[in-house]
This record gives structure tokens, C-alpha cells and sequence, in this order.
């Protein structure tokens, strides 16, 4: 199992988003981005979709938690119309 924490802000027109993946007998995984000119949304998007993808490339994983302050981006990310995997 793989846990991903995600959290964005912005401040002065620069995007942070912080993402920690967390798997069992693994150093935890930080990774941090920084970007300008960006809605908060798209952000946690793209933290989540790398975030996920980290966590796929491990052996062995069979679930992914995901866990943001942002609904609406994972709402976006998980819908099926749009995504039907």
C-alpha cells in the first residue's frame, strides 16, 4: 500500500505544491515543485498524477491512497469519463 499526502499554495503568482508518498519498508519520498502563473487546481493535479505514477513504479503495490485538501482536483482526477482505467 502507498500513501501520497499533496498540498499547493500560491503566493505572488508562484505555485509550491509539496507531495509525500509513503510506502511500507521505503525511505519516505518528498518531492517538492515550483511553478508560476498556475491555479492552485492544476497543481494539485499534477502533484497527484506524479505522485500516483511514483508510487506504480514500486513492486508490489496494490492500493494507492491519496490524501489533498483539494476535492475538486480530485474529483477532476478521478473521473471516469475522462480517465476510464
Amino acid at each position: 500500500m502507498a500513501i501520497i499526502v499533496t498540498n499547493a499554495s500560491i503566493k505572488n503568482d508562484i505555485a509550491i505544491s509539496v507531495s509525500h508518498i509513503h510506502i511500507c519498508d521505503h525511505p519516505l519520498i518528498k518531492m517538492v515543485y515550483h511553478t508560476a502563473f498556475i491555479t492552485s487546481t492544476e497543481v494539485e493535479l499534477f502533484a497527484m498524477r506524479y505522485g500516483i505514477s511514483q508510487a506504480c513504479s514500486k513492486d508490489k503495490i496494490s492500493k494507492i491512497i491519496v490524501i489533498t485538501n483539494s476535492i475538486h482536483a480530485a474529483k477532476k482526477i478521478f473521473n471516469d469519463k475522462t480517465h476510464p482505467y
